[in-house]
C-alpha cells in the first residue's frame, strides 16, 4: 500500500508564484510546481481496510471552505538545514479541520501525529548545503506572500517510498462546504413586520 497523507492543495496561480523562489541556492532539489501542497496529517503505510476505514471517516467531515495566504519562508533543521518551505498564515479553520483529521486518525487506531502541526509548503529539500547560503537565500527572499485563495476541498494524496518530494498521486477528494450556501436562508422566512 502507497503512503497516505492529508493535504490542501495549491491552486495553479499561486504554485506560480511559489515557482518563483525556486534557483539560487546550490544543492537544493527543488520540488516540483504540480507537487506543492500543504501537508495536514502524514497517515503513513497502511493496509486497504485501514486505507478505507480513513476514506470513509474523512468523508463524513462537514466543515465550511476558508481562506488561505502563502506569507514568508523559512527552513527547517537550524544548524543543518534539510529543507526550505513556505508559511502559511494562521487560520483557526484549516487548524480545526487538521485537528479534526487527526482525531479521525487516533480513533481509528493510528498513533498521535508525534510533529505539532505548523502548515507550509515545502519548496525544496536540501542536501550538504552551507548554512551561509541558506541564510544568505532566506535574507533576500523574506518579505514573500501570496493573495488569499481559497480553500474549497482537502484532498488524501499517495506517495511511492522515495526521498520525498512527489510524484503524489490524489487517491480521494473531500469537499468542503460552500460559505454563503447554507440552509440559513429559507424561503418561508418572512420578513419581520416594521423594519421594513
Amino acid at each position: 500500500m502507497p503512503r497516505l497523507f492529508t493535504a490542501l492543495e495549491i491552486p495553479r496561480n499561486v504554485a506560480m508564484s511559489l515557482s518563483l523562489l525556486r534557483g539560487g541556492l546550490p544543492g537544493a532539489r527543488w520540488i516540483d510546481v504540480e507537487n506543492y501542497h500543504i501537508t495536514l496529517r502524514f497517515i503513513g503505510d497502511v493496509d486497504g481496510r485501514t486505507a478505507d476505514e480513513i476514506v470513509d471517516r474523512l468523508d463524513r467531515i462537514d466543515r465550511p471552505e476558508f481562506q488561505a495566504t502563502l506569507t514568508g519562508i523559512g527552513s527547517f533543521g537550524s544548524k543543518k538545514p534539510h529543507s526550505i518551505w513556505a508559511g502559511v498564515a494562521p487560520s483557526p479553520e484549516m487548524y480545526a479541520l487538521q485537528a479534526e483529521i487527526e482525531r479521525i486518525c487516533q480513533r481509528i487506531g493510528l498513533p498521535p501525529d508525534p510533529r505539532k502541526f505548523m502548515p507550509h509548503v515545502t519548496l525544496a529539500r536540501l542536501k550538504n548545503c552551507r548554512l551561509d547560503d541558506v541564510v544568505h537565500y532566506l535574507s533576500g527572499r523574506g518579505n514573500f506572500y501570496t493573495a488569499p485563495f481559497t480553500v474549497g476541498r482537502f484532498v488524501l494524496l499517495s506517495s511511492k517510498e522515495s526521498v520525498g518530494g512527489g510524484p503524489y498521486l490524489t487517491e480521494e477528494v473531500f469537499p468542503l462546504r460552500e460559505v454563503g450556501y447554507s440552509h440559513a436562508y429559507s424561503a418561508d422566512l418572512e420578513p419581520v413586520k416594521g423594519l421594513l
